[in-house]
């Protein structure tokens, strides 16, 4: 075998590789033997078929298939004779199989990047501190009560904050338009989930009465067929409920696991796990920071082979957020949707792995045994859960990697310049600023008169430390949690 390569654009390398004649027609004519000893065809005996005959019938597959063989086998020995560690699966081309010549063929592919990590004692980290306050306890306490909040059907006119429920058509120049209509629809006035005028047209509405509402929609919709149209809604309303909030008593505490307690122990839950809460919102804002400085301070080119799989990979996580399953095929969302986002996680990948391999970062195994516990603390049995994760090898890895890079953030942190920030606790549990993904080609919306929402997301963008073969199990085990407190997301 004789191998070439050759430097192409950037990442890309070529290997001319050259298989002699001989070589391949050797394997050729033991494959066509091999054949003949094992295949059983009509009018001749087991075994005894001429190597001719399969010749005949089968020699332009069996050729190709033994070249495939050759070149899988030539590829691999040729990467390591030139210490080469492709990115990605190499692109075949050129590839000549004729009988009596040497098999020929190239080899397209991209290798890793050479890192060389810049000093991070350039990277500034501001370090949120935070002190939790009884009015912060208070706000939170209300927020848990309007979770629990009811609707009671009234006989009067709706006012903001009631729920209403309504039919509604609406039209553009008289003409109805997808996604205008509905029946049975249930909203709570005010809350932003319509568009601004077509709720406060129900202010004053009581049960069975029948309005019009002057909707205008954005310059900026969404739908760009209904961006700055006038609409019209007929709407009919079919009932009237206002909130109720529960009473702070023993009833509404139990809920949350205080069952023996009063105001004072419920509310010593409620701040428990506030502080919960902010620490894990804490790490995430400084896990931010690191991973941003990093990124900032060491610009690499990244495999496009490497890009090319992980949006995939977030194509498949925005179907399985949304709920279409396998319902829908991923590749419909546009690749340039997730492009950048997927540059970023592919650079902080390959960026961490260095700084692991430079380190000589393991990970700690108490490490994670502590944070397995702490993650199983919440439940009734927690021993069961703990138990769930060392029994399943995919979900004890994704703790592993996890750990591993809270320590590759501890080995930056302490090479940064750290500096304290005050901040109230509403701002500090905000997730930090991340980029929108990018905007793809204008659809259609289902539902034109839905208040639009932002662009973006709340995802930390971190770096994935080891490679991820096949998408994990989210699988958990049937464990009950206990209801001791919740956040204001109504996670405890």
């Amino acid at each position: 075998m004789q191998a070439t390569l050759e430097t192409a654009d950037g990442l890309t390398r070529r290997l001319l590789i050259t298989i002699p004649s001989n070589d391949l027609e050797s394997k050729v004519e033991d494959k066509l033997k091999e054949t003949a000893r094992s295949i059983h065809l009509k009018g001749f005996r087991p075994g005894k078929v001429p190597v001719k005959e399969i010749r005949r019938r089968f020699g332009d597959g069996i050729r190709q298939e033994v070249g495939g063989e050759l070149v899988q086998s030539a590829y691999g020995e040729a990467i390591q004779e030139q210490q080469l560690t492709p990115a990605g699966m190499p692109q075949i081309e050129d590839l000549e199989l004729e009988s009596g010549k040497d098999l020929a063929f190239t080899a397209i592919f991209e290798i890793f990047p050479e890192i060389t990590l810049s000093d991070y004692s350039t990277v500034s980290i501001a370090k949120p501190v935070c002190d939790i306050t009884e009015p912060d306890i208070d706000k939170m306490v209300e927020n848990l009560r309007e979770q629990r909040k009811s609707y009671n059907e009234v006989d009067r006119a709706c006012v903001a904050d009631d729920q209403l429920n309504i039919d509604f058509d609406g039209s553009v120049d008289d003409e109805a338009f997808a996604g205008g209509s509905g029946e049975g629809h249930t909203l709570v006035v005010g809350a932003g989930t319509m568009l601004k005028d077509f709720e406060d047209a129900l202010i004053g509405a009581s049960a069975g009465a029948a309005l019009n509402a002057d909707v205008t929609f954005p310059q900026d919709y969404q739908n760009t067929e209904l961006a700055g149209k006038a609409a019209v809604f007929k709407i009919k309303v079919n009932s009237v409920s206002e909130q109720s909030l529960p009473e702070l008593d023993g009833a509404f505490f139990e809920q949350f696991g205080v069952t023996d307690g009063d105001m004072d122990a419920f509310r010593t839950e409620v701040k428990s796990n506030m502080e919960r809460e902010l620490a894990a919102s804490i790490k995430n804002r400084i896990k931010s920071q690191v991973m941003d400085g990093l990124s900032e301070i060491n610009s690499i080119e990244v495999p496009k082979a490497l890009v090319t799989t992980e949006i995939d990979r977030m194509r498949q996580e925005m179907m399985q957020q949304f709920g279409g399953g396998q319902q829908f095929d991923p590749s419909i969302l546009p690749a340039d949707m997730f492009e950048s986002r997927a540059e970023k996680r592919v650079a902080l990948g390959l960026l961490v792995n260095e700084l692991v391999s430079a380190d000589e970062i393991e990970v700690d195994d108490d490490r994670v045994r502590s944070t397995i516990e702490e993650m199983a603390s919440s439940y009734e049995e927690p021993e069961q859960l703990v138990n769930w994760y060392y029994q399943n090898d995919a979900q004890l890895e994704q703790i592993r990697n996890m750990v591993l890079e809270d320590q590759v953030v501890d080995t930056l942190l302490a090479k940064a310049s750290v500096t304290d920030e005050a901040m109230e606790y509403e701002e500090a549990i905000k997730p930090p600023p991340q980029p929108a993904i990018d905007e793809p080609a204008d659809e259609p919306a289902d539902e034109p008169v839905k208040a639009q929402e932002p662009s973006g997301d709340n995802e930390t963008i971190i770096a994935d430390v080891a490679p991820a073969d096949a998408e994990p199990d989210n699988a958990e085990p049937d464990n009950d949690r206990t209801g001791n407190g919740e956040t204001d997301d109504g996670k405890a």
